[in-house]
């Protein structure tokens, strides 16, 4: 790894090689320049408390397990859910340690994009090139998916207190609408208080699922309901999709898992809004899956011990899951009520995250003319102090896809769908060539995973090449045009665009500038 000494000039990029290594003290005076090789232009508004609370509040892992239960519960029943998001959670923890490890090294917003570019080397262009777009249409989907359980969420109080009223996509396409703009706006004009609405965010979600846990645990016992017994939530294993492999089954089922625990990269493009990001981030991301995995575990194990009609739920008349199960736990439409606002709560600030990531995600990436009108998405806002733009972009893009949920609830299930593909094949494009490289190509940061790295990266590698398939498999079998998992067509048309933009962009697209973290201005900004 070359010093900060002898290093090219950022003005000289050589669009054959992969990340321009370069110097910080190679730019004008005055200027302060970042891991990523671009001007420090955000403020550094976030503590370590408030970065992990941002990383806590977008991964919300219990509230997207209970939005997206119903699927889940063919594949396995309720034990199949708890197993599945155990096995899922420790694939996800192996992704994790990787993209801290990254992360620590190379502390940039652009995140995988930027780590794509450096460990592959020669073709670290092409490589960054497509992290970088696959991750950010992942995170735009994302959000898509987030506000769609809001306007769920928010039918499902009002049908719970309206018997009788039966619950339309427009409906769901209203709340959406406002559910966005809300959230968007938020991260839009509120970029100071990001930091105090993620600390706000976290007491949400812990105290939530606290007070959800606690509910579901005594209610049943108080309005005489009763509880499922140990073996319908532990050992009764239900197939319902129509495969006669039950491993499949199993394996197929993880889907729903890694929807909620699949974004541990979300804290990584905050890495230049915050102080000593080489050593604060890892700490985030390692908050962010503990505090989901145990909190997901002790959810579902609280709510499904509430459940005494299982095909109520699955064939639950409020459009969202959890309004019938909390129906059952409180025995009450009003307690019912009670809880979802429990959820809403948090999930509004989850939100609200996945447009803070979703706009920084694209906002880095058109710092290196990635994208189209990229000087104008690159773009910080003076007076918001924020890529007001990209951001803004974002919401738009999300409110197309919410017309196409009133149009087609199908084909809107067919773009956020391929969420889970194509965030897990941006990380898989920055690991693979960390572990092929041997590991070698940027100098290592305060996390550090020395030799036993290579096991993780390389489990990391084959958990995502082989279920970004196995998630493209229908959910059930036979299937029709209304049920088909369009997960593969949409992964495989989105990466067909990114490729033609490829041959669009190629003459132009920069590629990210590399500061190695041995850089003596990068080292004094880190402290």
């Amino acid at each position: 790894m070359a010093s900060a000494e002898g290093v090219g000039s950022l003005a000289s990029p050589t669009k054959k090689q992969g990340a321009i290594e370069s110097s910080a003290e190679d730019q004008a005076p005055g200027e302060l320049i970042n891991a990523s090789g671009h001007r420090q232009e955000l403020d550094r508004n976030f503590s370590l408390l408030s970065i992990c609370a941002v990383a806590v509040t977008t991964g919300n892992t219990w509230i997207a397990q209970g939005g997206s239960l119903v699927t889940a519960l063919s594949n396995g029943g309720l034990s199949g859910v708890i197993y599945e998001f155990i096995a899922v959670s420790v694939c996800y923890w192996l992704v994790a340690a990787s993209i801290a490890e990254l992360a620590s090294g190379m502390p940039s917003a652009s995140g995988v994009y930027h780590w794509a570019s450096v460990t592959a080397g020669k073709y670290g262009r092409v490589c960054g090139f497509y992290a970088g777009l696959w991750n950010c249409l992942a995170w735009v989907l994302g959000a898509a998916s987030m506000s769609a359980i809001l306007g769920q969420q928010t039918v499902s109080m009002y049908a719970l207190m309206h018997p009788g009223f039966e619950p339309k996509p427009w409906h769901v396409f209203v709340s959406f609408i406002i559910c966005t703009w809300l959230c968007c706006c938020i991260v839009l004009f509120m970029n100071r208080f990001l930091p105090h609405i993620g600390n706000l965010g976290m007491f949400f979600i812990l105290a939530g699922v606290f007070i959800t846990i606690l509910v579901c645990a005594v209610m049943p016992h108080v309005n005489g309901t009763g509880y499922a017994s140990n073996v319908d939530v532990w050992r009764t294993w239900q197939n319902s999709t129509g495969y006669s492999s039950e491993g499949f089954v199993f394996v197929a089922g993880m889907l729903n898992g890694a929807y909620s625990v699949g974004t541990p990269d979300c804290s990584t493009h905050l890495a230049e809004e915050i102080p000593r990001p080489s050593r604060n981030i890892p700490k985030a991301v390692l908050a962010q899956m503990s505090v989901g995995f145990v909190t997901g575990v002790l959810y579902m194990i609280a709510v499904f011990y509430s459940i005494n009609d299982l095909d109520a739920v699955i064939s639950s008349v409020y459009g969202f899951p959890l309004a019938e199960i909390y129906r059952q736990a409180t025995g009450s439409r009003g307690g019912a009520l009670g809880l979802l606002i429990v959820a809403f709560l948090p999930t509004v600030i989850t939100c609200a995250g996945c447009y803070i990531t979703a706009g920084r995600t694209l906002w880095t990436i058109s710092r290196d003319k990635a994208t189209p009108f990229s000087s104008w998405l690159a773009h910080i806002n003076t007076r918001m102090h924020n890529p007001f733009n990209a951001t803004l972009v974002c919401g738009v893009i999300v409110t197309i896809l919410a017309c196409i949920y009133v149009g087609s609830t199908t084909a809107f299930s067919a773009f956020v769908g391929c969420f889970v593909q194509l965030s897990s094949l941006s990380y898989c494009a920055a690991i693979l060539p960390h572990l092929l490289t041997r590991r070698s190509t940027f100098t290592p940061g305060h996390f550090w995973m020395g030799r036993i790295g290579y096991f993780i990266n390389a489990l990391s590698c084959i958990y995502i090449l082989a279920f970004v398939v196995i998630f493209c498999f229908p959910y059930a079998l036979p299937t029709d045009a209304a049920s088909m998992n369009y997960a593969s067509l949409m992964t495989g048309g989105l990466t067909i665009f990114v490729t033609i933009w490829w041959f669009i962009r190629n003459g132009s697209y920069e590629g990210p500038k590399f500061v190695p973290l041995t850089d003596k201005v990068l080292m004094d900004d880190a402290k």
